[in-house]
């Protein structure tokens, strides 16, 4: 893997290509990051780079009106982590990510990865947490069939059987049935970047990306590309 970069999700839209035909895209703010750490084999066992992604205060300061006086929210932001990103040479970031480049010896420490690393045409594999749907039933979970609704019937949106009865009473593991919905970690491969707008930092990508708005997205270069 030579190219990486952590975005944002903004929103979908749809644009119009050279021949006229419409194309729906996910629009992403794509950086800009920068290198907080090289991890070297020597000191560390391998080779990788981090980087961070999104301004963080490292406090914030509020009034207290009743008593007069300031209160000092630390913000999620340790010291020692002010200590990391002071050694880096950067302001401290939200997000932090490690990847494995082919590369990394050639980057340094405080430097900025932007949008433009990617052109239009390329293949990535973009990765989110999937929107959170809560606790659901096996019929919107699973897809599972319901029962007859006409009336007199009590079994609609009911689970059917869950297994045989005697042998070997019980049910077996990994059995579909309702529980919680949504919110894992799904990756999207070969989706194509359609545009790059290199001043605004946005990435124009080509379908559906998971996660809400506003969601972290890691956007890696294609593993596995289609010929």
């Amino acid at each position: 893997m030579k190219k990486a970069i952590l975005a944002t999700k903004v929103g979908m839209t749809q644009i119009f290509n050279e021949e006229g035909m419409l194309i729906p895209v996910t629009v992403l703010q794509a950086g800009p990051c920068y290198v907080t750490q090289i991890k070297t084999e020597e000191n560390d066992g391998y080779s990788a780079v981090q980087i961070g992604f999104g301004d963080k205060k490292d406090r914030i300061v509020s009034k207290d009106k009743s008593k007069g006086r300031e209160i000092v929210h630390r913000n999620g932001v340790t010291k020692p982590q002010q200590g990391h990103f002071k050694k880096a040479g950067v302001d401290s970031k939200r997000f932090l990510r490690e990847f494995k480049f082919e590369n990394a010896e050639e980057f340094t420490l405080a430097q900025e990865i932007k949008a433009d690393i990617f052109e239009a045409g390329d293949k990535v594999d973009a990765t989110a947490i999937s929107k959170g749907k809560g606790f659901q039933g096996a019929i919107k979970r699973l897809g599972q069939h319901r029962g007859p609704m006409k009336h007199g019937s009590k079994f609609h949106r009911h689970q059917g059987s869950n297994g045989a009865c005697s042998s070997p009473s019980k049910v077996f593991k990994g059995k579909g049935m309702p529980g919680h919905m949504g919110s894992k970690k799904i990756t999207i491969q070969n989706l194509t970047v359609v545009k790059v707008d290199a001043e605004q930092n946005l990435l124009l990508v080509k379908g559906a990306v998971p996660g809400p708005k506003k969601s972290l997205v890691t956007i890696k270069e294609a593993v596995k590309v289609e010929r």
